[in-house]
């Protein structure tokens, strides 16, 4: 097939950032469809980076610096947090624009590099993070920005260029991807080094691993530069912390639910054949590759809530670019262009649904409905263009155990192996947890506080969620974990904690309350209210 037209794939992909990315900012603001405490987390985490806060190093977050930068970037340049993250996925496309001609003129041909970057500046600008749910959300959107990189570094490492090979350029933009998906999301690159190094191995491109090589060492040193050789070690212990709680290890599936359960086994076993028909077409390199990058796939998704597998438009186009001429067959008889066609046709069509769901999104959001909206966080103004529907925010209800004693199905507690009454300073905590009203409960805790005389004060909470400062006259609490993961991040600079009587997040209050017991703090109760209990943390 012919090369691509430099100019009219520029001019192409240059229309989808334009329609894709500026669908949204026509709308005047983001209008939540869901994920409302996700955006709350994500609105906590660029608002002290804006304020000169380092993730890490005065926040804890398992999130790269990168998935937080471009947001938190024109948020300090006077935007509200809603057209932040518009111009922040625009600035993303924008800043992959480049390398994404490079791989799609050196390595494609026909069609591919249309349907190839198209779909990479998709993954910039969508607006949801995957899976067939067609309400828009921002959340897990560096798990999109991730992708986006991942389809640049893997077809340069895996594909030999079809023109003048430029293998300095080439190693440089992989080196640039790897040490982009380190400072966006670890996980990313971790799943997939392996393959890229296999790949650049077997095809013998040592200049390609020397020029990654500095190009990667050169983003290291310059964030060593600037935020000091302590950030990495209080990124490692971030990451290890959520490796090692039981907080949030996988937010879905198990690993191998992700491998070979119903919804998923279609897409695995078009991986899998996609090895084999690679390999019996000649392709042994490609073959190699992908089987070495198999269970990154695998572990990326597994990893990431939705467990979507946005590889499987990979898989596609590898399979129907690396096809051999017609006639080329294997052992059994089966022609390999064929079998490759239909390789990429099931991987095309079991990764439909989350495509189309990608593309759909910005055209949503411009139809969403803008009647009853409230703002996600109505008493921080930089945030006031983010609303919501406001019966998200403010319908709330209880939900408790049906069997504790003096209920009708007490006799049957044992059987349903419950955790254990969370305890403190030796009073039983009631067993329930609170579903929605997620702006209500910090309206409401927070004018309470205030009230009370704490304002002022750095406030955690025993819950998912330590949002104070956002409702009122409070300090962020250095160290601490915008959304808890597990331990006790930060706790040594807290004034107070907030002991919710029926939490968010049941299971989480236990864990921090069972952490505090464990390492010897002694909670000292300074005030109390029909929804909290606040302490006073006194180090052992």
């Amino acid at each position: 097939m012919s090369r691509p037209r430099s100019t009219l794939l520029a001019a192409f992909l240059a229309a989808v950032v334009l329609i894709l990315g500026g669908a949204p900012l026509v709308k005047g603001a983001f209008y939540l469809g869901k994920h409302e405490g996700d955006t709350m987390h994500l609105a906590e985490l660029v608002f002290r980076m804006a304020d000169g806060q380092w993730p890490h190093l005065d926040f804890m977050t398992p999130i790269g610096i990168l998935a937080l930068a471009p947001i938190s970037a024109f948020i300090r340049w006077g935007a509200g947090f809603g057209h932040a993250i518009f111009y922040a996925q625009i600035l993303v496309a924008l800043v992959l624009f480049l390398p994404v001609m490079r791989v799609a003129t050196s390595r494609l041909s026909g069609i591919w590099p249309y349907a190839y970057g198209g779909f990479v500046m998709l993954l910039c600008l969508a607006l949801v993070h995957g899976e067939a749910q067609s309400a828009t959300s921002i959340s897990m959107h560096y798990n999109r920005w991730a992708w986006a990189v991942s389809y640049i570094v893997i077809p340069l490492a895996v594909l030999a260029p079809s023109d003048r090979p430029r293998p300095w350029l080439d190693g440089a933009l992989i080196g640039l991807g790897m040490a982009v998906l380190v400072l966006t999301k670890v996980t990313y690159f971790a799943a997939f080094a392996p393959g890229v190094l296999v790949a650049l191995l077997a095809r013998r491109q040592g200049t390609m691993i020397v020029s990654a090589a500095i190009a990667g060492l050169a983003v290291a040193a310059f964030v060593t530069a600037k935020a000091g050789p302590d950030f990495w070690l209080a990124y490692l212990q971030d990451l290890l912390t959520v490796a090692t709680g039981d907080a949030r290890q996988a937010p879905g599936e198990s690993l191998i639910d992700v491998i070979v359960a119903p919804l998923y086994m279609g897409g695995s076993l078009a991986l899998v054949a996609g090895v084999i028909f690679l390999r019996q077409a000649g392709r042994s390199v490609e073959g190699l590759a992908l089987l070495v990058l198999m269970p990154g796939c695998f572990y990326v998704a597994y990893q990431n809530f939705g467990n979507d597998p946005q590889w499987l438009y990979l898989l596609a186009m590898l399979a129907f670019v690396l096809r051999p001429e017609p006639g080329v067959t294997n052992a059994a008889g089966w022609d390999l262009r064929s079998a490759l066609t239909y390789t990429g046709v099931t991987a095309l069509a079991f990764g439909a649904p989350s495509a189309i769901n990608l593309a759909f999104s910005p055209w949503r959001h411009l139809a969403s409905d803008t009647t009853d909206v409230v703002p996600l966080l109505p008493r921080l103004a930089a945030a006031s263009d983010v609303l919501t529907p406001a019966s998200r925010l403010y319908t709330t209800n209880l939900k408790r155990p049906y069997d504790q004693p003096g209920d009708p199905f007490a006799g049957y507690r044992d059987f349903a192996k419950r955790e254990e009454v969370p305890v403190l300073n030796g009073e039983d905590l009631p067993e329930c947890q609170l579903e929605g009203g997620i702006s209500a409960w910090f309206e409401l805790a927070t004018d309470d506080l205030v009230k009370a005389g704490y304002s002022g004060a750095a406030i955690m909470g025993t819950d998912l969620y330590s949002a104070y400062w956002m409702f009122g006259d409070f300090k962020t609490v250095k160290g601490a974990a915008p959304w808890y993961y597990g331990g006790l991040p930060g706790i040594e600079n807290a004034d107070y904690l907030v002991v919710p009587l029926c939490p968010m997040a049941f299971t989480l209050r236990s864990s921090m309350l069972k952490s505090l017991a464990e390492e010897g703090w002694t909670l000292r109760e300074v005030h109390r209210s029909p929804l909290y209990i606040l302490v006073e943390p006194i180090a052992p």
